[in-house]
């Protein structure tokens, strides 16, 4: 560890000392060579252990910075209340009650969203993240163009305009992506030191982030507390192409910011009261034993890895959360190179008639292909219909509205039910089309499998000219310290074409059980 961080960690540690924050004796602050911060064991952790307790006052919120005011003037909510609550606090400088613990912490995080623009679209080409990225930085400007640079003009915030840019407010999302939590319906979403400095590992997390339930059991549904990002933001799902970086839509909107007048670090004698407060001590619990000398990590959350890179800059080899996206307009574009455009409208329009859909965003319509390469059921339904023999299409088309349930297929289960029905029409002497493995044995044609393969070969070809070989050796001679956006985008191009590789075996197989059945 070099001087400057030993210094900037010994200042840190005595403001937590002055705000608070006990921080256990079984626990160590780090730096990796990197200059990466992180916690390590110096005793064992037994689970149930209680290692660090955090005051609510001493986390930066809308409600703790010395901006409140401002941001309640403004009627700001959110994640965007919060961005801007950083960008204050860091331009104050060491008049700031969170310099010593905003020195400690990076300037941005390194998420795709602040590389440089041309970087990330070349590296990024073809991935989960390619769109993603690009819509983030489109929905951030008019955030900043529409609320931020107002509040630069009021001069209401007495700051350099230079420190309220829109480069320093990606940089603050940067860090609300990577760093906040979720505390409480009074604070929102908020910094908290030392909660922030423990790393992510999948599926191997010893130490979750906890809060009182007091007043906060409306927020339930926030999802998991102890992954230090906005839950409004993921949504509670695993999508790992359509989270964006932008205002979070909940509870504490706009209007909240309007509440009771909020207490501050430097004013923490003051006592706010309101809907949702909450003055107890935030926790950060041992849920799984650690020894001397580990690091001691907390999760995220189960994400693949473009979500880890999406929120976090980082990725993680072998994930086995990651999956990949199959937009409908690719599967369409296969449809238009063996069929006409009337045809494959129709086949499709039906596939939606009866009740099928992808996972949708807000422009967009895919289908998932998990880590082991299986692809999404109504993506094998949507082939079956496109492959029926003309006859029975338009059998299916004249009882189509009689198949059409009352309930929206929310499950797997709903899907083979309604599925079922189809059979019934299409395959009337087919019977015991009740379960997954009867629908798959179905589905799992040599024209459905053959045609997935096509369907991997147009998705593969969006990553350009390299080939998956080209990418993993790239990847073995790259430096994930010195070249990192360029390491982290070949482990999200690697992973999403080792998927693509599964799904090509999973539909050659097909054929093969095929051909062993005539045999």
């Amino acid at each position: 560890m070099d001087a400057a961080t030993a210094s900037r960690l010994r200042a840190f540690e005595s403001w937590m000392r002055e705000h608070g924050v006990v921080c256990s004796d079984a626990l160590r602050l780090d730096a990796s060579e990197a200059g990466g911060v992180y916690v390590r064991a110096l005793a064992a952790l037994r689970e149930g252990d209680v290692v660090a307790t955090i005051p609510r006052r001493a986390c930066l919120t809308p409600r703790t910075t010395g901006a409140a005011a401002a941001i309640k003037d403004a009627q700001l909510g959110g994640t965007l209340a919060l961005a801007v609550a950083v960008m204050y606090e860091r331009a104050r400088g060491a008049e700031s009650p969170w310099y010593d613990y905003l020195r400690l912490i990076p300037d941005c995080e390194p998420v795709p969203l602040v590389w440089p623009e041309d970087e990330a679209e070349r590296l990024l080409a073809g991935t989960e993240l390619d769109k993603t990225v690009k819509q983030d930085r489109g929905f951030l400007c008019e955030d900043w163009k529409e609320c931020i640079e107002p509040l630069i003009a009021s001069g209401e915030l007495g700051v350099n305009p230079d420190d309220l840019s829109l480069e320093k407010y990606f940089a603050a999302k940067s860090l609300l992506s990577s760093r906040s939590f979720r505390i409480d319906k009074f604070h929102g979403s908020g910094m908290v030191p030392l909660a922030d400095l423990f790393n992510h590992k999948t599926d191997g997390e010893h130490v979750h982030f906890t809060k009182s339930d007091a007043s906060d059991s409306d927020e339930e549904e926030d999802g998991d507390d102890q992954s230090n990002t906005d839950s409004d933001e993921e949504e509670g799902s695993n999508d790992q192409s359509n989270v964006h970086l932008v205002e979070e839509e909940d509870d504490d909107d706009r209007s909240n910011a309007s509440a009771d007048e909020p207490s501050t670090v430097e004013n923490s004698t003051a006592n706010p009261s309101g809907e949702g407060y909450n003055d107890e001590d935030l926790e950060m619990i041992i849920v799984r034993e650690a020894n001397p000398g580990d690091e001691v990590y907390n999760t995220y959350g189960t994400m693949g890895n473009a979500a880890l890179l999406h929120r976090y800059g980082f990725t993680e080899l072998d994930n086995p959360y990651d999956i990949v996206n199959i937009d409908l307009t690719l599967v369409t574009k296969w449809c238009l190179s063996k069929y006409s455009h009337r045809y494959a409208k129709a086949r499709i329009s039906l596939w939606h008639k009866l009740g099928y859909s992808g996972c949708t965003s807000e422009d967009a319509e895919y289908f998932e292909i998990s880590y082991d390469g299986e692809p999404q059921l109504d993506l094998l339904i949507l082939l079956y219909i496109v492959f029926l023999e003309p006859e029975v299409y338009d059998k299916l088309v004249c009882e189509a509205e009689d198949l059409i349930g009352d309930d929206e297929q929310d499950d797997e289960q709903d899907t083979i039910d309604s599925f079922a029905k189809v059979v019934k029409v299409t395959r009337p002497a087919k019977n015991g089309v009740e379960k997954l493995p009867d629908v798959k044995k179905l589905l799992h044609s040599e024209s459905i499998g053959s045609a997935l393969a096509s369907i991997a070969d147009i998705r593969e070809s969006l990553y350009g000219s390299s080939t998956l070989k080209d990418d993993e050796e790239k990847l073995r001679t790259c430096s994930r310290v010195s070249e990192r956006n360029l390491y982290h985008s070949l482990v999200l191009r690697v992973s999403e074409r080792k998927i693509l590789g599964r799904l090509r075996k999973h539909a050659s197989s097909w054929s093969k059980i095929k051909k062993r059945k005539h045999t």
